[in-house]
């Protein structure tokens, strides 16, 4: 599985931040409810990050208790670190789109900020950025929690160009195995 690309995200708040500014001028023309999550879509933010959290918490922590042993003394399940990767890769990618989205309107409730006195939607869309914040940077890091350093030792048939040794299948990490 590919790394999250910090430019991928980058992307894809900004045009969200122009899709919630857009959406927000759009709502206020047609005296529409600002597009704006309820505060009690933080509370699901918060369960979401302390999963991925704990989650990669238990692949660091195997991760560093084998490193200095020779031999491999517990398995992970490779499923367990595989849907805690896919988890933390989401969590990166919906952070990104809450927190871009609720930028703009942040910004275009900035611009009518000295006309109202009602401020709670503002704090509401800020609070939800900071959110989407909290997520990005939590599945960032369960992400690198999840990357398992190369080994030291020698691959049989290194020397060799061209050719894998028979039985193994040459390629990209030599994942598969032939077993003729």
């Amino acid at each position: 599985m590919k790394p999250i690309n910090p430019l991928r995200l980058l992307l894809i708040g900004l045009i969200l931040a122009v899709a919630g500014w857009a959406a927000t001028v759009l709502t206020n023309r047609y005296s529409m409810a600002t597009p704006v999550l309820p505060v009690t879509a933080l509370a699901t933010m918060g369960v979401i990050v302390a999963i991925t959290l704990i989650l990669g918490i238990r692949i660091l922590r195997w991760r560093n208790s084998n490193r200095d042993s020779s031999k491999k003394k517990t398995v992970l399940d490779p499923i367990l670190a595989a849907r805690t990767l896919v988890l933390a890769q989401a969590c990166a990618y919906a952070g990104t789109v809450l927190l871009g989205w609720h930028v703009g309107i942040f910004l275009d409730q900035l611009r009518v900020w000295s006309l109202r006195s009602d401020q709670g939607i503002t704090w509401v869309a800020l609070a939800q950025a900071g959110g989407g914040l909290v997520m990005i940077v939590v599945g960032l890091l369960v992400e690198r929690f999840c990357k398992i350093p190369p080994e030291d030792t020698e691959t049989p048939g290194e020397g060799q160009r061209g050719r894998s040794p028979r039985g193994e299948a040459a390629g990209e990490g030599e994942y598969a195995y032939r077993g003729d």
